[in-house]
């Protein structure tokens, strides 16, 4: 239940990309926007995000992570209402900053909270509910184009964004009843009574939540004492284990986006009409078509995380990603657009198979393999380098694709696709079963870090071969059994 009221903040961005794919056009219509508009409009949400996740780490570090929840819907109210009013670029430019700052502490804190209060063999699951929530946010945003099909352009954009003030209200309210705050962020200050509480909620009946606690502890004194730094310099000038940590979330929080999965949503009515699907109550039905099918895709995926691995899903997602675009590719080779149902499939299959590893997994990573020391810092770091890889992709999608064409642009693509698929098989470590408590360890046996294998040495004596010995099985899962 926590998990989902957590993931409900994701269904914010799913619902700008969403209800932007349906409104851009008549945006542009109804305010006169030129192309390039247009593209610093789309794309400046993702460079609001960067910065609004470089101040999530501060936020959720003081304040907890349910006040990171808090700011960051009260920014999406503020910008959704302000760009529904908007009569001019300035005005909804402003708007849009607003809605981009509250997006970013959004998509830092999300995961975080997820895998904070999740056990280790359900953390994969869990986790990817909250790419299921964008999902499920961008479904609404594409039905509202069905919805105000009949309005006129200048109505229809409004009403459109306006109606993105409700989920972020939704959120609010289940903060301040429902959600608990992180145990590990209470531990981490020193309120080991009130996280020894929510883990009794999240644990079975029984369960020795106070061998947790202790967990917790230990693994924040070990990271500490291994670092022996403050601030942002265990990002900047990180030990080998720490190193790897980085290489591996970050790489993954960027890989994300360069495969150019933010561009091709948010201009995807352009690509669908480009294709030879004509009239907005088809192309709205094609857009509700292709999110409830990634949708389904993203469910499965989530069961498979916590079975298969990370590395194998991540894998057959970037294989089937390659194959769809150059379907892609070849579809628009003809000048006229090509078959309108092929093109619609290669777009079909690009969704989905980004949905079965690089969707979710892309936000699973970050969240499971920074250590408790460095998690929130990292996760706004990884927030703020996707969002700046959107906002590269997105800013440029329609000047690219302009240059090479659609179909050199989907091959492109391909070729990106194919390199992440190489960083993957390098740098990716299978990370499947492992408790959030045990990975700074498992990254300084996989680096031979020793700064991190002496500090536990010194923390637990003997019992530091035990615990390298249990970094080999899947820890939590005793926790279900």
């Amino acid at each position: 239940i926590f998990a989902m009221c957590a993931a409900l903040n994701s269904c914010n961005l799913g619902y700008d990309i969403g209800v932007n794919t349906s409104a851009g056009k008549l945006l542009q219509e109804s305010l006169g926007l030129s192309d390039t508009q247009l593209e610093i409009f789309m794309g400046s949400l993702n460079m609001f995000a960067a910065i609004g996740a470089i101040g999530a780490s501060t936020i959720s570090d003081r304040f907890g992570r349910r006040g990171g929840f808090i700011v960051a819907a009260v920014g999406f109210i503020i910008g959704v209402t302000s760009m529904s009013m908007a009569n001019s670029y300035t005005s909804l430019m402003i708007g849009r900053a607003f809605v981009g700052l509250g997006v970013g502490f959004g998509l830092a804190i999300d995961p975080i909270y997820i895998a904070e209060i999740s056990p280790a063999a359900h953390r994969g699951r869990l986790v990817t509910w909250s790419e299921i929530a964008i999902n499920v946010g961008i479904i609404f945003g594409f039905s509202t184009g069905l919805v105000f099909h009949n309005l006129e352009a200048d109505a229809a954009w409004r009403i459109m964004f306006g109606l993105g003030a409700f989920l972020p209200l939704c959120l609010i309210i289940l903060v301040l009843t429902v959600m608990p705050e992180s145990p590990r962020w209470l531990v981490a200050k020193g309120r080991e009574t009130e996280a020894h509480g929510i883990l009794e909620k999240v644990y079975p009946p029984g369960y020795n939540v106070s061998a947790i606690v202790q967990d917790i502890k230990d693994s924040l004194e070990r990271e500490k004492e291994a670092e022996q730094a403050v601030g942002w310099d265990v990002i900047f000038f990180p030990s080998p284990a720490f190193k790897r940590m980085l290489i591996v979330g970050l790489g993954t929080a960027i890989a994300q986006q360069i495969v150019g999965i933010d561009a091709i949503q948010y201009f995807m009515m352009f690509i669908i009409e480009e294709a030879g699907v004509e009239g907005r109550v088809q192309q709205s039905l094609v857009l509700i078509f292709l999110g409830v099918l990634k949708m389904a895709v993203i469910i499965v995926a989530g069961k498979l995380f916590d079975k298969r691995g990370r590395r194998p899903l991540f894998f057959a997602s970037l294989g089937g990603m390659i194959v769809a675009l150059i379907i892609m590719a070849f579809t628009f080779l003809d000048e006229d657009g090509g078959s309108a149902t092929v093109g619609v499939i290669g777009l079909a299959l690009y969704l989905c198979f980004f949905s079965l590893g690089m969707g979710p997994g892309a936000w699973l990573i970050p969240a499971e393999v920074f250590s408790t020391t460095i998690r929130a810092k990292a996760m706004s770091m990884a927030t703020f380098l996707n969002r700046v890889a959107a906002t590269i992709v997105t800013s440029s999608f329609l000047t690219v694709a302009d240059k090479l064409s659609w179909s050199g642009f989907f091959f492109m693509l391909s070729l990106v696709c194919a390199l992440v698929f190489l960083f993957f098989f390098w740098y990716l470590p299978e990370t499947k079963g492992r408790s959030l408590e045990d990975m700074s360890f498992f990254f300084a046996e996989l680096t031979g870090d020793r700064s991190i294998l002496e500090a536990e040495e010194r923390l637990h004596g003997g019992e530091a071969q035990n615990r390298s010995n249990r970094a080999d099985i899947p820890v939590d899962s005793a926790v279900i059994a």
